[in-house]
């Protein structure tokens, strides 16, 4: 499954890149997330970073574990995400920040997944699209606890439609 969301919002894309950026603080704002392990920060070069984070997850149905690699490029503000270990068989997702004028940023958000268990596929399926429309909500609501009520109006004509899952 690949789902793609464009979304523009009124804070910095230095101030959203850090807030997605900082994964350990994901069980803080995210009510999915019920814990997260960091492990094995390393630096990669200028405004590039990387970290190992292991996240447990529980809905009603479901209790999941699984392992990420992180990479945070400040200068490209960019943070791609892939699987180390867990029940996908593939993990991939990547923020992007575009400066979008009147101090706002334009989120770009892609996710694919495919998970091990064509039972779990299954019955997640139907309900990607809300749950990654939740999940920027969470970070959306998460900057404004942060950085406090925007400054900036989001321009009419920046506001897109989110792409349909594929």
């Amino acid at each position: 499954m690949r789902h793609h969301v464009s979304k523009v919002l009124p804070y910095a894309p230095d101030q959203l890149l850090q807030l997605v950026g900082d994964v350990a603080h994901y069980p803080d704002f995210v009510p999915w997330i019920t814990s997260m392990r960091t492990w094995n920060v390393r630096h990669l070069g200028d405004g590039v970073d990387a970290v190992d984070a292991e996240a447990s997850v529980g809905f009603s149905f479901l209790k999941e574990t699984f392992a990420t690699r992180v990479r945070r490029d400040a200068h490209n503000r960019q943070i791609d995400v892939q699987l180390i270990s867990g029940p996908f068989r593939k993990l991939l997702n990547r923020w992007r920040f575009l400066d979008a004028g009147h101090g706002c940023t334009r989120i770009e958000f892609d996710i694919e997944f495919v998970f091990k268990s064509r039972m779990l596929e299954t019955l997640l399926r139907s309900n990607f699209n809300h749950a990654v429309d939740k999940l920027i909500a969470c970070f959306e609501a998460r900057a404004q606890a942060l950085h406090g009520a925007p400054s900036a109006t989001v321009p009419p004509a920046a506001l897109p439609a989110a792409a349909p899952a594929e």
